[in-house]
């Protein structure tokens, strides 16, 4: 029979039944090791207690009712993202390409609500990934994912990621805002020097502009604070969040500051399953274990461990990786070898990882990664690294 699924996935031919933490059985009785936690969504691994007991729990009694009428598990995950970030309003929606739209949105209001309705452009980077929506595709302007569509939409000036020369120089009076993120993940596990992030606030505040974070991957615990602006010592006025915020229920969100977010009134946008109580119960759940006590200290020392041993396999094995990139458990190994092969391997061998732009394979396990994991993970890829020099 032929499959029914729209052939747009080059899916690997395995299945999975369960999973337990940071390991997932196929339904062949494999199991593998997931340093690809669903591409950095299931933050708290597979099948977390307080999670299951949570979604469980408001499952046998409500799931959705739409926002005409109040949500107060909505409320209250709204109320601890503002409490733990520089953000005064948040919106609900369901993915992160929702989020994004949102943002860019926000940005486009709040000039017209400022009495400069021309300020609609918003610059944005090379190597940027923003979503699948026509707009975020368009604003990333990856030639990949845009062929065969079509001309682009409008709106949007790229500039070179971590150049502010080239930033101030696309700055026009037609300009509304700026959207960069923090970590660059499917462009290669990028990540922006803290005074580059600088730069952009103080530019955003020079020319009356909107900062727009895209913390979709880079955020919920997963560079080892709760947000990974907080490593610059800044914020934006606005940010996008999913993929964490659910631990694998699909929930999305943006939230800014009160000044950004003053001409988004009643009517200006909307989401029918968006701030849903199933899913912003999951949410509160997610954000219980996050904000425990020593919780995201953790985070930084088990990110630490796993990038001393992964600096380790770069310096032994110079024929098959070339360096380490990102922050915290967001990490990318740049092969010299091709990336697509080392990623089929390690899976070959028990490790699930993610293939990513300029040859890296991205290391994401989930935030709860046990010290026996992370030197279980690093001995598939020592394994891997070295059979691939004997071979050479």
């Amino acid at each position: 029979m032929t499959d029914a699924l729209m052939p747009t996935y080059a899916r690997a031919p395995l299945a999975f039944e369960r999973g337990e933490g940071a390991y997932l059985y196929a339904t062949d009785g494999r199991r593998f090791l997931d340093f690809a936690a669903g591409i950095a969504v299931n933050a708290l691994g597979h099948a977390h207690p307080h999670v299951v007991s949570a979604l469980t729990a408001q499952a046998q009694k409500l799931w959705h009712v739409s926002n005409l009428y109040e949500i107060p598990e909505a409320k209250r995950l709204a109320e601890r993202l503002c409490a733990h970030s520089f953000a005064d309003r948040v919106f609900f929606c369901n993915s992160g390409t929702e989020a994004v739209e949102g943002i860019m949105k926000l940005a486009r209001k709040y000039q017209h609500h400022n009495g400069r309705p021309e300020r609609t452009r918003i610059i944005t980077f090379s190597g940027a990934f923003h979503g699948r929506s026509w707009t975020a595709l368009s604003a990333a302007n990856n030639p990949k994912h845009l062929e065969g569509f079509g001309p682009v939409s409008g709106g949007f000036d790229q500039v070179a990621f971590g150049n502010l020369n080239e930033l101030r120089a696309a700055i026009s009076d037609e300009t509304a805002a700026i959207l960069v993120e923090p970590v660059q993940g499917e462009g290669g596990i990028r990540a922006a020097d803290p005074d580059f992030l600088r730069g952009l606030r103080a530019v955003c505040d020079e020319f009356g502009l909107l900062l727009l974070f895209d913390e979709i991957q880079c955020g919920m615990g997963r560079t080892g604070k709760l947000f990974a602006y907080e490593w610059a010592g800044i914020a934006p006025d606005a940010m996008a969040l999913a993929k964490g915020l659910g631990g694998g229920f699909p929930i999305g969100a943006f939230v800014a500051s009160e000044a950004a977010a003053a001409g988004m009134t009643a009517g200006t946008h909307g989401s029918t399953y968006g701030g849903n109580p199933l899913g912003t119960t999951v949410g509160n759940a997610v954000l219980d274990i996050l904000l425990q006590d020593g919780f995201l200290d953790e985070v930084v020392r088990k990110a630490a461990r796993l990038r001393k041993r992964l600096d380790g396999l770069v310096v032994r094995f110079p024929a098959v990786l070339e360096e380490v990139r990102g922050q915290g458990l967001m990490l990318g190994l740049k092969c010299v070898v091709p990336n697509a092969e080392m990623t089929a391997r390690l899976r070959d061998a028990g490790l699930l990882v993610v293939p990513a732009a300029e040859n890296v394979i991205r290391i994401l396990p989930p935030l709860v990664v046990e010290d026996g994991q992370v030197d279980e993970a690093v001995g598939i890829l020592e394994g891997a690294c070295a059979r691939w020099a004997e071979a050479a």
